[in-house]
């Protein structure tokens, strides 16, 4: 998980969200297109990579009834 001191939020990866939900990135990545996280939470880094923010993941996880 990628995170800083300067109170920003904890973003994850593509790779460690498909850790959390037991599915590919690949599939991560279709339900970001397909606007399954809530919006805001999915951002884009300047190197045009999604991250996460930790946050909505795991209110995600708990929504759809996932182990966390």
């Amino acid at each position: 998980m990628i995170s800083d001191d300067l109170g920003y939020d904890e973003l994850m990866t593509p790779h460690e969200v498909a850790v959390a939900f037991h599915v590919s990135s690949k599939t991560v990545t279709k339900w970001a297109k397909a606007g399954k996280f809530p919006e805001g939470s999915v951002l884009w880094t300047l190197g045009g990579v999604r991250r996460y923010k930790a946050a909505a993941v795991a209110a995600l996880l708990a929504r759809q009834g996932w182990p966390q």
